[in-house]
């Protein structure tokens, strides 16, 4: 178990050492940028598929391997219904932020959308 753990977190250091190699920051602003665009473009795909993997290894255990078991049944029923929890607070929290973000219009420059009118003009 110690040396899959330790292949496994060699070669994701190894995958990781590009980001780190052009992660050459000039200011707080570069870095501030640099980990959000890490959290959007790496860490929510992964967890989102972390969150399949259990799904799907939920689903093997319940319908494939648990056929003769109910103890194997409920335990891969149990990890689908994680995985489930997993997706509707991802997509939840997603949601509340482009909510928030959209409300505050933080990072958005544009003028506000006028209200469409009826075609009466108030004088």
């Amino acid at each position: 178990m110690k040396k899959a753990l330790a292949l496994t977190s060699g070669t994701v250091a190894a995958l990781a050492l590009p980001l780190v190699a052009f992660a050459q920051l000039n200011n707080l602003s570069d870095a501030g940028t640099f980990v959000i665009n890490f959290i959007n473009n790496v860490l929510v795909p992964v967890l989102f598929a972390v969150a399949f993997i259990v799904f799907l290894y939920g689903a093997f255990k319940t319908f494939i391997v648990g056929a003769n078991s109910e103890e194997v049944k409920e335990q891969g029923k149990n990890l689908m219904l994680w995985g489930l929890i997993g997706f509707f607070v991802m997509v939840s929290i997603w949601g509340l932020v482009n909510i928030l973000t959209g409300t505050i219009r933080f990072g958005n420059t544009a003028a506000p959308a006028t209200v469409p009118t009826s075609g009466v003009q108030v004088r």
